[in-house]
């Protein structure tokens, strides 16, 4: 159940902008990998979802296009819940959280790969 809903979120997450994609095709893979390993290499095999999971479990990196719109998403996700939030100590409990994910996130390796020659492979 959790993978498919990561799944679904995860496509919608290609067509809106606020909504990342990678977190939650990780998730899903991970999620399929035990309960139905046919979604898990449909998943890995997939066009779209394929080189970011193969980016992922082989080199623990992603695009620098993933780290700027998943940085872009978490400050702007954070940012409309800090502004909603009345209570003092939940925004800044939300900021605290902000900067830690964000931390994590902008020192992930990134791996982009130029042309489809030898030399990258």
């Amino acid at each position: 159940m959790v993978g498919s809903v990561s799944l679904v979120l995860g496509f919608f997450g290609i067509f809106l902008p606020l909504l990342p994609t990678t977190p939650f095709v990780l998730l899903a893979s991970a999620c399929f990998m035990r309960s139905s390993p046919r979604f898990h290499r449909w998943l890995h095999e997939h066009k779209t979802f394929g080189p970011i999971l193969d980016n992922w479990h082989q080199h623990r990196a992603v695009t620098s296009k993933i780290k700027v719109r998943g940085a872009l998403c978490m400050v702007a996700s954070f940012s409309f819940s800090i502004w909603i939030v009345s209570q003092v100590w939940l925004k800044v409990a939300l900021m605290v959280m902000l900067m830690t994910l964000l931390t994590w996130f902008i020192r992930l390796p990134v791996i982009d790969h130029l042309a489809d020659r030898q030399e990258n492979h």
